[in-house]
């Protein structure tokens, strides 16, 4: 009964949602693909890229979470050469920044959880182990891969101070579905600690470690950056400020530091790239009440003259932000200086480049924590102090690197998560 009336209430959530997703297809021109997708369906040209070998499922839902499994998809793609990944999205930006990856087989969107969507999803590819990158706990998906005795791994997990009450307001209807995952690698030990409060099996929870710090720490070769330089239409001797997914009203506030950086004649070029394309149009309308020349990324051709001191990159395309941040001289990352609880802060730190961040850091917290003792980056609780930080690393390049390193310092000493997870996949493969 249960079951049936979660059923019936995501069936009218998704008759609501429906109409959204055609209307998008019909006014960006999107395939009707993903559609057919989120309701179970899989084409049969997608699926002969996998037919015949042993598949293994990743799901993550957004930007973030793909960002976060790739050093586990490198490591899949080492170990098991003969399997077929399978990487699934539930956001169109997610989507496409993991087809730009590379690392899978098959890129999907992830089907609705209704019970008979799930069970089609899963006859078509037959998946030898499912695994869920941080927290996305669906009741269908665990049913009918427990059914069916496929492994469900929780890899990267995590109770963010928003989401951990919500999900304990239902600790008593999520704990027969917690007990349906074969095991759970936690980010933390807070995080651990609250999926044993939430009743998880306590012999199946794990403090793992956080992936994020698997990334290879390396800086960018120099004819990387110079052929990046040359993508983005960017003299090799301007310095690049890359803010990497803004969200709204921070443009604004980026906008007035950059002004003020200008007026005191630090000569640099400012690249801004929204969390969300679709709303290039509203950060359109920023750059012109302050008066600067932009370009948008789609309009750069081989032919479009160099950025000059003072003008904006305006990026509306998916898939580039680490290309960006390895073009930047300093990195700012977005969704921290208004509440949405930031952004990763390792990929510039995996690039031995000086990041700043705003006070709204919580969904990333205990990174931002360990970054600044490190000394490997900056939190400013104002648009002043950020307006202090960017002239001073402008200033100071030699405080840049140092800043780089020590984050790259950081990685190494808290690298391992990827291996501690494959030993369980290794153990559910064989089981």
């Amino acid at each position: 009964m249960l079951f049936l009336l979660y059923d019936l209430f995501i069936t009218l959530t998704a008759a609501l949602w429906l109409p959204v997703l055609l209307l998008r297809c019909l006014v960006r021109g999107r395939p009707r693909a993903g559609l057919l997708e989120r309701m179970g369906g899989i084409a049969p040209n997608k699926l002969a890229r996998v037919a015949g070998r042993q598949v293994i499922w990743i799901h993550a839902v957004s930007v973030g979470e793909t960002r976060a499994a790739v050093p586990l998809l490198q490591a899949l793609r080492a170990e098991f050469p003969a399997s077929a990944l399978v990487l699934t999205n539930t956001t169109e930006t997610g989507h496409g920044v993991a087809a730009n990856l590379g690392l899978a087989d098959l890129c999907l969107y992830f089907p609705f959880d209704f019970s008979w969507a799930i069970r089609r999803y899963l006859r078509s590819l037959d998946p030898a182990l499912i695994l869920v990158i941080e927290t996305e706990i669906w009741p269908n998906l665990t049913r009918q891969a427990r059914q069916r005795g496929i492994p469900l791994l929780l890899v990267n997990g995590r109770l963010s101070d928003r989401s951990f009450p919500r999900y304990h307001r239902l600790k008593r209807l999520l704990q027969p579905i917690l007990r349906r995952f074969s095991h759970f690698c936690m980010q933390s030990q807070l995080d651990t600690e609250r999926m044993l409060a939430l009743g998880a099996p306590a012999e199946r929870v794990e403090h793992t470690g956080n992936l994020k710090f698997d990334y290879p720490a390396h800086p960018p070769a120099p004819e990387r950056v110079r052929e990046l330089q040359q993508r983005y239409r960017i003299a090799a001797d301007v310095p690049v400020w890359v803010a990497g997914s803004t969200h709204k009203g921070e443009e604004m506030l980026l906008a007035r530091v950059f002004r003020r950086l200008l007026l005191a004649e630090r000569q640099l070029v400012l690249v801004l790239v929204p969390r969300h394309p679709e709303r290039c149009g509203e950060v359109e309308e920023v750059l012109r009440r302050y008066g600067f020349p932009y370009r948008r990324r789609s309009t750069l051709t081989a032919d479009t003259p160099q950025f000059a001191p003072g003008e904006v990159l305006l990026v509306d395309t998916i898939g580039e932000l680490t290309d960006l941040y390895a073009a930047a001289d300093l990195i700012f990352v977005g969704g921290s200086l208004v509440p949405v609880g930031g952004h990763n802060l390792l990929e510039p730190a995996a690039l031995q480049k000086p990041g700043l961040w705003g006070p709204h850091m919580h969904n990333f917290r205990d990174i931002s924590r360990l970054l600044q003792q490190q000394g490997g980056g900056r939190q400013v609780a104002q648009v002043d102090e950020l307006y202090d930080a960017v002239r001073e690393l402008l200033d100071r390049p030699e405080e840049g690197r140092r800043m780089g390193a020590a984050a790259a310092e950081l990685l190494s000493l808290h690298a391992g998560a990827t291996e501690r997870v494959m030993g369980h996949i290794r153990q559910l493969l064989q089981s």
